[in-house]
């Protein structure tokens, strides 16, 4: 016809293999008829136990029907009604239940080759038959060489053992006894460890009603001369923090952590070259200004100190030597938990920063580090050891050496401070001893974004501005305090100080709010939104004209500054009304 046919319906589905099974349901004509004939069989040939077990069940029966007849009996007494009695004790017991047999299953048979474990021996299953096993004795053979070796090495295990020398033994029983003999002070501590929750509460009250004064003016005091002048503000001490052993140490860091809000860690070491030695971290709360919370000692002066943002107990450090450490709080010991080492990279002179960085591609924990060595090194924590890759090198322009033979040495910058965009995850910012900025990106590791003629002496420190993605601050030792739009070679602020200034910090709440220490013992606190040219305030924080104040931090919820200075003693403040203003 010359036109395509409609087809009605085409069978989607092609059946390759199809076998039919020979169960019967139990409900079906056929299975009713297989238990009635196997009921049948066991009535015809009974065992004797079978009709023993038959005869119980029936008496039991019978006694069970007899109950019930008495109990309908007195009901029917009960309600008055003498037939239902009469027709209760006509009737018959019911005749007594006949147990289903299982079908026996074609397929219960075991190989050994089969199961895991207590085989049974091939071999003895096929002396059992009365037909010789000729298909099989190839692989009871094969079993019975399995056997043998599985015995030969339980006899070697066995051997091995009873030669264990009797000395080992001796010592460990020697080294139980010992470890049974524990000191008066072992003892003591121990105790100590059962109450020591309760006792650090109780130091907590008794710190809180000692110095109840400070704890008020925390909560509650507002400086209410504020309302009278527009444009100061004032700093009120608070608590002051202090232990025996950093008298002689200076604060090289300090650090909020993020999860619980009133507790800081101040690393302790020198910035003297002269006067290096041991260094501490130390872990305080403002509940409990007169003792730490932990103490940490180390060979080496801390230099920097971060906590990590996911995991609060985790903190990186940097020490005087080149090194770079985690300290694990959750875990009870004074050392590291991971350190670098000569081996693994480590600094060739101090790292005067380091700071956490999001989790690598496999979820390993990393962390930077600056160093005085002109090198950037990311530290990745891979299988319980820090692994070292170098970001970058920071090489100073056209200050080539002539070495020996006329080689032509680059000399290398020193980087003293950096900070990571709060963004722009590829883009930091690394101050140099110089007085350089260098904006920077993690994908090159020999070309800087960006070179800022910033400071005439070192850069102490630099960092983003929380809230304003484009505008860095920097402070140096040439006095100044300059603030920048990375977009802009030129500052857009500077501010002169009159001294040295070690710190400058932003707040969190304000993004025009900043506060700036220097070494004459002074913090300033500025508000760009109030007064562009002068600090809001200028107070003396240390009186003592040989310390000077090297660090200072803003406490991310209350309006609280830290300030660390050279004779290891850190000052808490209050900042006045007119120093926390909230941006419109």
């Amino acid at each position: 016809k010359r036109a395509y046919k409609p087809v009605s319906y085409v069978d989607q589905m092609a059946i390759h293999f199809s076998l039919n099974g020979n169960m019967i349901p139990k409900d079906s004509d056929e299975g009713r008829r297989q238990s009635i004939r196997l009921s049948i069989a066991a009535e015809k040939a009974p065992v004797e136990t079978s009709a023993v077990t038959s005869e119980e069940a029936e008496i039991k029966d019978e006694e069970s029907t007899g109950d019930t007849q008495a109990a309908e009996e007195e009901e029917a007494e009960g309600s008055g009604t003498a037939e239902v009695t009469e027709a209760a004790e006509v009737e018959e017991p019911p005749p007594p239940r006949v147990k289903e047999q299982k079908l026996a299953n074609q397929f219960n048979f075991i190989e050994r080759a089969s199961r895991t474990l207590n085989n049974p021996m091939r071999e003895r299953a096929c002396q059992s038959e009365p037909t010789p096993c000729k298909d099989f004795s190839a692989t009871a053979n094969q079993w019975k060489i399995y056997d043998a070796y599985v015995e030969e090495l339980q006899k070697m295990e066995r051997s091995k053992e009873k030669e264990k020398p009797k000395a080992q033994i001796a010592k460990k029983e020697e080294e139980k006894k010992k470890g049974r003999k524990l000191t008066s002070l072992e003892l003591q501590s121990d105790d100590i460890t059962k109450i020591s929750k309760a006792a650090k509460i109780m130091e907590r009250m008794v710190n809180q009603n000692t110095f109840d004064d400070i704890a008020q003016d925390f909560k509650y005091f507002e400086d209410a001369s504020d309302e009278y002048r527009d444009q100061q503000g004032t700093l009120l001490p608070l608590w002051k923090f202090q232990y025996d052993k950093t008298k002689r140490l200076a604060v090289t860091a300090i650090s909020w952590n993020p999860k619980y809000k009133d507790l800081f860690a101040v690393g302790y070491g020198s910035y003297d070259f002269m006067k290096q030695g041991q260094g501490m971290l130390l872990l305080y709360t403002m509940k409990n200004p007169s003792f730490p919370e932990y103490v940490f000692s180390s060979e080496s002066g801390i230099m920097c100190l971060d906590f990590h943002n996911d995991h609060p107990y985790l903190m990186a450090v940097g020490f005087y030597d080149g090194n770079v450490a985690i300290y694990n709080l959750k875990k009870a010991t004074s050392q590291p938990s991971y350190k670098s080492s000569a081996k693994s990279g480590k600094h060739t002179e101090p790292v005067w920063q380091v700071k956490w960085q999001k989790d690598d591609m496999d979820n390993n924990l990393n962390f930077f580090s600056v160093s005085s060595d002109g090198r950037i090194v990311s530290w990745t924590l891979v299988k319980n050891e820090l692994v070292h890759t170098d970001v970058i090198k920071l090489s100073v322009e056209g200050t080539t050496m002539q070495g020996p033979e006329g080689l032509q040495l680059q000399t290398l910058g020193c980087g003293t401070s950096f900070d990571f965009h709060k963004k722009i995850d590829y883009l930091f910012l690394v101050g140099t001893e110089e007085g350089k900025i260098y904006k920077c990106s993690k994908c090159y590791s020999s070309q800087f974004l960006d070179v800022f003629e910033a400071h005439h002496m070192a850069v102490d420190s630099v960092s983003w501005n929380p809230y304003h993605l484009k505008v860095f601050i920097s402070c140096s030792s040439d006095w100044t305090v300059k603030i920048w739009d990375h977009t802009i070679k030129t500052p857009m602020f500077i501010y002169d100080l009159n001294s040295a200034v070690g710190d400058v910090a932003w707040s969190p709440y304000s993004s025009t709010v900043f506060a700036a220490v220097t070494t004459d013992g002074k913090a300033h606190v500025f508000d760009l939104s109030i007064n562009k040219y002068e600090a809001l305030c200028t107070q003396l924080v240390v009186a003592k004209k040989k310390n000077k104040i090297t660090h200072i931090q803003f406490n991310p919820v209350y309006p609280v500054v830290i300030i660390g200075d050279e004779r290891g003693h850190v000052t808490s403040l209050k900042l006045s009304p007119n120093l926390r203003k909230m941006p419109k």
